[in-house]
């Protein structure tokens, strides 16, 4: 008999709180995308998927991987290419010459949370290797279907930008998705570098309580971009001096 996911807590207050403890754990590793962990947590409590649009660079990946750990999910990814095949997906029979018998090996699909990275990359055959797993939860092979695991989750992840060698994601495809985020970077005081100073262990900003070797540290850190390095120097007045000689002559 297998064993059930523990309950969902019931009331409101709970709920918000286990949210926000997801949200906080998620922040020690991406910062600023607590809209797309919220979207992340709603299409995990309502058996949807979600299909992750942004440019290269704005932890898409590192985000579903760290949002799965939070969870203490598994989860497994599918980087999507042209020659990706729908077995490589769902997975496939494999003839065992020891047993003289063909034995099922399990796909990357079977797992809790499915990473689909650039699912536009690869042709509509293999995506559609997807649409009974996103919608059924289940893989049918030979006439034998097989559950996924529950929760299951697929968060595909899309760049906007590039259509060059890619194929658009069919409509019965987009059907399967609850929503679509899109993943931008964060704001401009999300993203601000934190510095703790190494004595007290407190951060350094401008309006904090410092300690006598706070100020050193802040001296320590800036000495060597304070210092011009000569090199530098010489080497861009050789670079004019061979650039002049080169026009002249």
């Amino acid at each position: 008999m297998t064993d059930l996911p523990p309950p969902l807590p019931t009331d409101d207050a709970a709920l918000r709180d286990a949210m926000n403890r997801v949200r906080i754990e998620v922040g020690k590793a991406v910062i600023g995308q607590d809209g797309t962990v919220t979207g992340l947590l709603i299409a995990l409590l309502a058996r949807g998927h979600v299909l992750l649009e942004g440019v290269p660079g704005v932890a898409k990946t590192l985000l579903v991987r760290s949002f799965s750990a939070a969870l203490g999910l598994d989860t497994k990814r599918i980087q999507f290419t042209p020659d990706l095949m729908p077995g490589d997906v769902s997975g496939s029979l494999i003839y065992d010459a020891r047993a003289g018998e063909f034995e099922f090996r399990e796909g990357p699909v079977f797992t809790n949370i499915v990473l689909a990275d650039e699912i536009n990359r690869t042709p509509p055959k293999t995506q559609a290797a997807l649409l009974e797993a996103m919608e059924e939860r289940q893989v049918s092979t030979d006439g034998v279907t097989r559950p996924l695991p529950d929760p299951f989750l697929v968060a595909a992840t899309q760049n906007p930008i590039e259509h060059e060698g890619t194929y658009t994601l069919p409509e019965a495809q987009l059907d399967r998705f609850l929503m679509k985020v899109y993943v931008d970077y964060p704001d401009e005081h999300e993203d601000e570098p934190t510095v703790t100073c190494p004595y007290c262990r407190r951060e350094i900003h401008e309006d904090a309580q410092r300690c006598p070797h706070c100020e050193q540290y802040i001296c320590d850190l800036d000495a060597p971009t304070a210092r011009k390095p000569w090199w530098i120097v010489v080497g861009v007045v050789v670079c004019l001096y061979v650039v002049f000689r080169w026009i002249v002559g």
